[in-house]
């Protein structure tokens, strides 16, 4: 197996390319990947909402319908295993009830004040749903133009449109992919970033 001394974060951002044609006959281990998508979830995100989801391909067959999708290029052709970040947008209400729930958890065990706490779930359980409830476009952009009359008078949050939250969906995800490619290169693995189309729901 190709595997080197684990780097330095300067190191591993230095030692980082984008490789177009991979060697296939050099194995690479499943669970050091599995390792690096656990710290790639670990990057900053908005609200901590965590909306993408990572997909570890390692079926040989299924790689090569993918392959298609990444308009047969190179990097996706010769890659031993494939590793996919999907935004998901949609999970909002999932991500923001976990959140509300681990808060009350953190409460009960008395590690944060209740000031602290109801503020935390007042962002959850109200900010977020009404950041993020639309009806085919039409909520966000009345919200948007209402912060930005808003935001005359006082500071006032406005990437409130689909739009908007569509962007900083990307953003959080793009973060996770450059977490999940750095710890990649941390310990020797090349790896090669490759856009598809987006999902409708994106």
């Amino acid at each position: 197996k190709y595997l080197m001394p684990e780097k330095k974060v300067s190191e591993a951002i230095g030692f980082r390319r984008s490789v177009r044609v991979f060697d296939k006959d050099k194995e690479i281990d499943s669970q050091i990947v599995k390792k690096c998508i656990s710290q790639g979830v670990l990057a900053p995100n908005s609200s901590n909402l965590q909306l993408w989801e990572f997909i570890h391909v390692t079926n040989k067959e299924i790689q090569k319908k993918i392959t298609k999708a990444c308009l047969n290029q190179n990097a996706a052709k010769t890659a031993n295993q494939l590793v996919i970040i999907v935004v998901r947008k949609d999970l909002w209400r999932q991500r923001a009830k976990e959140n509300a729930n681990f808060l009350k958890e953190q409460s009960k065990e008395g590690l944060m004040s209740d000031k602290s706490f109801k503020m935390a779930l007042n962002y959850y359980t109200k900010l977020i749903p009404f950041t993020y409830t639309d009806f085919f476009g039409v909520f966000g952009v009345l919200k948007s133009f209402t912060a930005q009359i808003t935001g005359l008078f006082r500071p006032m949050y406005r990437q409130l449109s689909s739009s908007d939250k569509r962007i900083i969906s990307h953003k959080s995800a793009a973060l996770a992919a450059q977490n999940f490619m750095i710890s990649m290169s941390a310990i020797g693995y090349d790896t090669c970033l490759l856009y598809t189309s987006p999902s409708p729901r994106d």
